[in-house]
């Protein structure tokens, strides 16, 4: 095993990475940019060196500035996170040359699988169905012709994309020109790629991927599947595993589906293969993520693994932690992501200092975060600051003990989409697995609280400060000199 480890990241993932490393025993390096000077991810690793940038976001994404330090701390190892430069085939190509191992898959199959249009041509080949579609060439003309004969609804993507970016949904011929060019525009703005396809769009879609495990000599176990269907703006907000309503004839086909891809690409490390499931039970590739998803805690816990102690084995011995008919599934875990947001303005990011912090703690419930009380909430970084996982025997239990543990977690001082959640969790058709990619914008009327008025906000954050137990003992302490003459004082 290695003897240190850089961590290239920042927030809950960094302090993720981090716990493991330090369970096995592994020096811990985090970096960081000044406004995470004090951030826990700085304060959990054994040793942190600051980064420079016209921006936080600049700094993080320095490849050369993060050599340097890998080079300068003789990191034996560096693990990306998710998000930043997690899928950066230059990255990743840098850090070998430098005689650091990556802990992550190889700069080429990132580069394969990063660009939709390459990995939906491999995926075809390697015989996993993707949806009918056609891909954008110089001919602007032709491509919109192609289009129109697949048929309507179309969805236009960027080859490059990621996050809902360079993405939309076109119903009739009349705006797909229009549509065509603005994704082309966004995908160069947001990529500085303007390529872009479209295939045909699944009505109602469920969203269902899989965890894969790979040695890079194309032996591959898979860790079932997650669901990931409640989204907004193609963003995932909720995930569980395992996927609800799902045949174990269906589940078989979709796992087998992407041990096929990821064994064929002689995929190296931990990623996830996504698929558009749609009503009729057929299903189609839509992309492969090649890092450790946000979502991986409830894997984790409906298998009882720990995936980044399995990325840290097969980097360091590029063999399988796990044979196939060791991985079992066993009971249901939901995860909320849990983001600093406006819910009754769009969904705004919010900012602000987390004056008070206060976190459920049960067996069955965990917390993966990158903040403490008194932290500030800037716009520089996304707004999820944490996620709560919960574990049920099954999905009625999951759901039970996630409304509780929503209930009992408390931020107050930056707003938050923490009820936005509950009410998702406690409505009809979540708990009776009546769910599609389409499910928030459906239910959207009953989603939302009246929000509360700035004296009640006051007073829930007065109530919540007097029920927690550092302040009550510092409220409630006699001091001195009073506390040495005991009872005698009240006489």
């Amino acid at each position: 095993m290695f003897e240190s480890i850089l961590i290239a990241n920042r927030g809950e993932i960094a302090c993720r990475v981090i716990s493991t490393a330090k369970e096995l025993g592994i020096e811990t390096i985090a970096v960081y940019h000044h406004v995470d000077r004090m951030a826990p991810h700085v304060k959990a690793a054994d040793r942190s060196v600051e980064l420079f940038g016209d921006t936080p976001t600049a700094a993080y994404l320095d490849i050369e500035q993060i050599i340097k330090v890998a080079n300068k701390t003789k990191a034996q190892c560096l693990h990306p996170g998710y998000g930043f430069l997690s899928e950066n085939a230059a990255f990743a190509e840098a850090v070998e040359k430098n005689n650091i191992v990556f802990v992550g898959p190889q700069p080429e199959v990132i580069k394969l699988m990063g660009d939709k249009i390459i990995s939906r041509e491999f995926a075809r080949k390697a015989g996993i169905p993707i949806a009918p579609s056609v891909t954008q060439t110089d001919d602007l003309s032709n491509f919109l012709k192609e289009a129109e004969k697949i048929g309507f609804p179309l969805l236009i993507k960027a080859s490059a994309g990621g996050g809902g970016k360079g993405m939309s949904i076109v119903r009739e011929a009349t705006t797909l020109e229009e549509q065509a060019k603005i994704a082309m525009s966004e995908a160069e703005r947001y990529f500085a790629d303007s390529r872009i396809y479209a295939e045909l769009y699944v009505e109602n879609p469920r969203h269902i991927e899989v965890q894969i495990l790979g040695d890079g000599q194309g032996n591959i176990v898979h860790a079932y599947e997650r669901e990931c269907s409640i989204q907004r703006r193609f963003q995932k907000v909720i995930e569980e595993s395992p996927a609800p309503a799902l045949s174990v004839e269906l589940r078989d086909q979709i796992c087998t589906a992407a041990v096929d891809l990821a064994s064929k690409a002689k995929y190296l490390n931990a990623g996830t293969v996504e698929f558009i499931l749609s009503p009729d039970g057929s299903f189609y590739f839509l992309e492969m993520n090649t890092r450790l998803q946000v979502e991986h805690p409830v894997t984790e816990m409906v298998c009882s693994l720990d995936l980044v102690k399995a990325q840290l084995h097969i980097a360091a011995s590029k063999t399988l932690p796990y044979k196939q008919s060791e991985i079992k599934q066993s009971g249901h875990a939901i995860e909320c992501r849990i983001c600093c947001e406006e819910p009754h303005n769009d969904f705004r990011p919010a900012t602000g200092d987390i004056k008070i912090l206060s976190v459920p703690v049960a067996n069955d419930i965990r917390f993966d975060s990158g903040i403490v009380q008194g932290q500030t909430i800037s716009a520089a970084f996304d707004s999820m600051i944490g996620k709560l996982i919960c574990f049920g025997e099954d999905r009625d239990a999951a759901i039970k003990n996630a409304i509780g543990a929503l209930n009992d977690l408390v931020i107050l001082g930056v707003s938050s989409n923490i009820d936005y959640l509950g009410q998702i969790l406690k409505a009809t058709d979540f708990k009776e697995m009546i769910i599609d990619t389409g499910f928030l914008e459906k239910n959207k009327a009953t989603l939302l609280l009246e929000p509360l008025s700035e004296k009640d906000s006051s007073t829930v954050a007065t109530i919540a400060a007097l029920s927690l137990r550092d302040f009550k003992a510092l409220a409630l302490e006699t001091p001195e000199p009073y506390a040495s003459i005991g009872a005698w004082r009240n006489l």
